[in-house]
């Protein structure tokens, strides 16, 4: 299974297993500090996620969802010190709506990257994230994932009684803002932390949270060359940035099949420097 390597030009096809590994995410970060990553799969008209059948939820298309972009996916997850989420993911699994996102390594063919991150001397499973303001989270899906630490990041204006029950269940909870999730704070209490790398695994909100705070370092877009049209739908990220925002490519892939091709790509981004209006961010369900 290959790929053709577009740019950097001049190069060569290269393996998909393996492809995003090579950039070592995890030690990118200079000291205290973290590197912090989104991925989504779109379709070229943009969508990353349309309506369920039942018209209820919104879920990536089955048309542009594919293994060979699942595996880049787990690579990147494989690389993360921990993955950051929102509330509204969990809700979603509680009815049975979405795909598990937060596990690495369980289908036969992904076992290499649990060896790959003991080698790498990480821990078998990166930790969670769980980014809320209204911590309308179902606690038993949170139990899921008691192979790893998991963490809720609110503000200071949710309610504390729920910030209390979480804490009492093992679940120790940041305050990165006022009314509202900051990401330069929430950026800054992972580094607190120790965390060296984050893989953002979230919708459109967080994303926005991230890149109107600057805290977004990378963001790795895969382009399924199809399109699906429609009036409902979510796009990587909406709400005003308030400023331009950069997005320097660094490497683009060729993923052409029978069926089907895609594009991946990884870009840098770049902030202009922010005003006090950049903290004006969105609340993050």
């Amino acid at each position: 299974m290959s790929v053709q390597q577009l740019f950097p030009p001049g190069g060569q096809s290269r393996a998909l297993h393996g492809l995003y590994l090579n950039n070592g995410l995890h030690r990118l970060a200079p000291e205290n500090e973290i590197f912090i990553y989104a991925n989504y799969i779109a379709s070229l008209d943009g969508r990353i996620a349309t309506l369920s059948d039942d018209g209820h939820e919104f879920v990536v298309p089955a048309s542009i969802a594919n293994p060979r972009d699942w595996r880049l996916y787990q690579e990147l997850a494989a690389q993360s010190d921990i993955m950051l989420t929102s509330a509204r993911y969990f809700r979603q699994q509680a009815k049975g709506c979405s795909q598990d996102l937060l596990s690495l390594g369980r289908e036969e063919n992904s076992t290499d990257l649990i060896m790959w991150r003991q080698q790498q001397g990480l821990q078998p499973q990166p930790d969670v994230l769980v980014i809320s303001a209204s911590l309308d989270i179902p606690p038993e899906q949170l139990r899921c994932l008691n192979d790893r630490q998991v963490l809720i990041a609110t503000c200071t204006a949710s309610d504390g009684a729920r910030r209390a029950f979480f804490e009492r269940q093992g679940y120790p909870v940041l305050l990165a803002g006022d009314v509202r999730v900051d990401g330069a704070l929430l950026r800054r209490k992972l580094c607190e932390r120790g965390y060296r790398s984050a893989y953002m695994v979230a919708g459109p909100e967080v994303h926005h949270t991230l890149l109107a705070a600057g805290a977004l370092d990378a963001l790795f877009l895969t382009t399924h060359l199809g399109l699906l049209g429609g009036e409902a739908f979510h796009t990587i990220t909406y709400g005003a940035l308030l400023q331009s925002t950069q997005l320097q490519l660094e490497s683009l892939y060729l993923d052409q099949q029978p069926d089907s091709s895609q594009l991946f790509a990884r870009y840098a981004i770049r902030y202009a420097a922010a005003g006090p209006e950049m903290l004006a961010l969105n609340v993050v369900e």
